[in-house]
């Protein structure tokens, strides 16, 4: 005996579940307001709502009120103010040395963060990819060591490094005193005195001191490739520098561009490590930052709304660095399978 889909049979029975498998028919319940449980309402004041809550009262209304105290001539000590609008902005942008402390973190903004990701993509390799040729993926002998002392000027404070380098750098520091053994007699030459070297020396400190965190990030993100991938590319004959290039650095794209942006920012800032090395800004504000003149605005001449105003400023760059970075790095990598950039 056969059974008709007409006659409600189990034919009937069967297409109804295949049509509710592939979504076919809909619940009745579709398309309405869901009911306002308690669990329902509790779940969206403990993960959205005081979440939202805590962003607005700590990120974006002292934004709004360093954005209101920019805008005024408030000393900082006084609770008298008045609001001049755009002058402390105008100001900032007619003063030479501002415009120097911002080229300066410009600068660091660039450089830093391509040297230092360089340095560490290199190390990084070598530790993962960089052993023998032959036999299985392998990076060099005795990784964990190089690890480990990598990483280890991370783990000092910022500010103590830059003492500690400031000494080094001093005209009877180590550094001299080092070249001097090697025939190299340098007359007592003060790094952090000259125009010529100031910026160049702080620049290698800062860098001294973030590659080996680095190099330790891409460790971990070279480690999350399939070793059949880099197997099979030693099998096509790709050398260390093709994997290199070709393998990993597609692969931790997303990586670099995060640390891209966070040495970016670091950079923009730089107060501690500009003020352990040259607090007075260097010869000629050769090394001064926005933080280091905003500090002496605020503390040394008591004038906090132009000093609140150049943070606004610095807040903007470090927002526009983010945004100029990700879309460079869209731009270059291109788009995945699915459209996803």
């Amino acid at each position: 005996m056969s059974y008709s889909t007409a006659s409600g049979g189990p034919g009937l029975q069967t297409a109804a579940v295949a049509a509710a498998r592939t979504g076919r028919r809909k619940s009745p319940r579709a398309g309405l307001p869901r009911k306002l449980t308690f669990d329902y309402v509790s779940f969206l004041l403990v993960f959205l709502g005081i979440p939202v809550a805590l962003f607005l009262v700590f990120v974006i209304s002292p934004f709004i009120q360093a954005l209101y105290y920019a805008m005024t001539n408030w000393t900082g000590f006084s609770p008298n103010m008045q609001f001049i609008g755009l002058d402390n902005f105008v100001r900032l942008f007619q003063d030479p040395t501002f415009m120097q402390a911002m080229g300066n973190n410009i600068l660091l903004a660039i450089v830093v963060p391509l040297i230092t990701i360089v340095i560490a993509l290199i190390f990084a390799s070598m530790i993962t990819v960089g052993g023998p040729s032959h036999g299985q993926v392998r990076g060099l002998s005795g990784s964990s060591f190089y690890r480990v002392v990598s990483f280890f000027p991370y783990v000092i404070p910022a500010i103590v490094i830059a003492i500690l380098w400031g000494m080094i750098y001093t005209p009877s520091g180590l550094l001299n005193g080092l070249l001097g053994v090697f025939g190299i007699d340098t007359n007592q030459f003060a790094w952090l005195g000259e125009r010529s070297t100031a910026m160049g020396a702080t620049i290698f400190v800062i860098v001294w001191s973030m590659v080996g965190f680095y190099m330790i990030l891409f460790i971990a993100a070279i480690k999350g490739i399939p070793g059949e991938t880099l197997e099979a590319a030693r099998i096509d004959g790709a050398g260390r520098l093709r994997t290199v290039t070709s393998i990993l650095l597609p692969q931790i794209r997303d990586n670099v561009q995060t640390a891209y942006i966070y040495l970016g920012i670091m950079a923009l800032d730089a107060f501690v490590y500009m003020a352990g090395l040259n607090a007075s800004g260097g010869p000629s504000n050769s090394t001064l930052v926005m933080s280091q003149y905003l500090f002496r605005t605020a503390f040394e001449k008591g004038q906090f709304g132009l000093a609140t105003a150049m943070g606004v400023v610095l807040a903007v760059i470090t927002l526009l660095f983010a945004a100029v970075v990700i879309g460079v790095f869209r731009l270059i990598g291109g788009k995945d399978e699915g459209g996803r950039s």
